[in-house]
């Protein structure tokens, strides 16, 4: 909200640049409708604000209010309300792991700290796996080695693509929606369980489909769909992984500026702290697109090779269950195990009929041909991963000091 326009410009083709002009234009929506009120309700010359009301004081406490808004439960502790909580939202973010929670018994909240600290040392705290994008346009922050940085990508599964349905259902089994919003991300590993699972059955082909919805084994395969010590194919592999790799090199054309010339603009001239955020923002998307690109390009050639010297594909057996059980969180999916006969009682396509469903015309990613590299939906795809949030730690921090809150 303090940015100039200049400074927004650095921000143009990020995945930020749509939240931050909502910001504004809801900011601005709201202040005049308050400030209409102010001016025109019958007892507004009861208010000592009548004839201050100013935006730059609205955008004070709007900056104020969404930088320490902390969720905390309500008193019988069935949903989640705000709050601000004073002195803790003074603590700063450092890389870490949530050390907050709340407890209901004495209705207060307790942070636990990440380390010991010394007499007039700054305490951090950490805020949550956010991205720098989320920072900036949330805390008017830039956070530099974020370990959970990471650039999102939508994909979907075209109606059109003539194995829709059963590739539709081969992901609902797996908990997977058809089209929503993955992420690409700074650390290993780059993609989530989730990510390789739904480009595993995007670039199946019907025989792996079918594998994966009749059979004995089908149940197995649907466990192992995003871990990647079981391919589905050699050739599903290179699929996958070309496809990936292509994607992430059109988001990069959908820049201005290289990586490069981000980094020599940085040096060589005199910016804003607002300047240098959005363009160490844009710098850090690229960065962890280029990466992308070249892991996929490995693993596209790897893969190449395996299937060329006629590598024996590993063997999924029920034993690996438990293996997979107790892998870390992020290479495990929401499995969803349904049998047959609950298809049809749902409502949803039969599997013989999704197995001998009419050929259409094949089709692509997003069932269009317009990249995608915002973040309008991201609430929408990201709903269950905060309500998880929510539910398993109650008192998670959404508050940020900012240097960007004018006290």
């Amino acid at each position: 909200l303090y940015f100039e326009e200049d400074e927004v410009q650095y921000l143009q083709s990020t995945q930020a640049i749509h939240d931050v002009f909502s910001q504004y234009k809801n900011t601005a929506r709201q202040y005049a409708y308050f400030y209409k009120v102010i001016q025109t309700h019958p007892n507004a010359s009861k208010l000592p604000l009548k004839d201050s009301f100013t935006y730059d004081d609205y955008r004070w406490a709007v900056s104020s209010v969404m930088t320490r808004q902390n969720q905390i439960p309500t008193e019988d502790g069935s949903r989640v309300t705000l709050a601000l909580i004073p002195l803790w939202d003074m603590c700063n973010h450092t890389n870490g792991l949530i050390t907050t929670g709340y407890n209901l018994e004495d209705d207060r909240c307790e942070c636990v700290a990440l380390q010991d600290f010394k007499a007039g040392e700054q305490i951090y705290i950490f805020y949550g796996t956010r991205s720098n994008a989320e920072f900036v346009i949330h805390s008017g922050f830039f956070f530099d080695n974020n370990s959970h940085d990471r650039v999102k990508i939508k994909l979907g599964v075209s109606k059109s693509d003539r194995l829709y349905a059963m590739k539709a259902e081969v992901l609902a089994r797996a908990g997977i929606p058809t089209s929503s919003v993955f992420a690409l991300h700074s650390t290993e590993p780059a993609i989530s369980a989730q990510l390789l699972a739904f480009l595993r059955v995007f670039c199946m082909s019907e025989e792996e489909l079918k594998e994966h919805l009749i059979g004995e084994h089908a149940i197995g395969k649907i466990f192992t769909l995003g871990n990647s010590d079981f391919p589905v194919s050699w050739d599903n592999e290179v699929k996958l992984w070309t496809f990936l790799e292509a994607r992430a090199s059109l988001l990069l054309k959908t820049y201005k500026t290289t990586v490069e010339v981000d980094k020599s603009f940085l040096e060589t001239h005199e910016l804003t702290p607002h300047a240098v955020m959005a363009i160490k923002l844009r710098l850090g998307e690229k960065e962890i697109l280029e990466k992308a690109v070249k892991s996929a390009a490995a693993s596209r050639e790897y893969y190449t090779k395996q299937m060329a010297d006629g590598a024996a594909l590993p063997k999924y057996d029920k034993g690996h269950i438990a293996l997979l059980e107790n892998t870390v969180a992020d290479s495990r999916l929401p499995i969803v195990l349904r049998n047959l006969e609950d298809v049809e009682e749902q409502g949803d396509l039969k599997i013989d009929e999704a197995i001998d469903a009419e050929v259409t015309e094949n089709g692509f990613v997003n069932g269009e041909n317009s990249l995608f590299n915002g973040t309008k939906s991201e609430g929408e795809n990201l709903s269950k991963e905060k309500s998880n949030r929510v539910t398993e730690d109650a008192k998670e921090s959404s508050s940020e000091s900012t240097d960007e809150v004018k006290e």
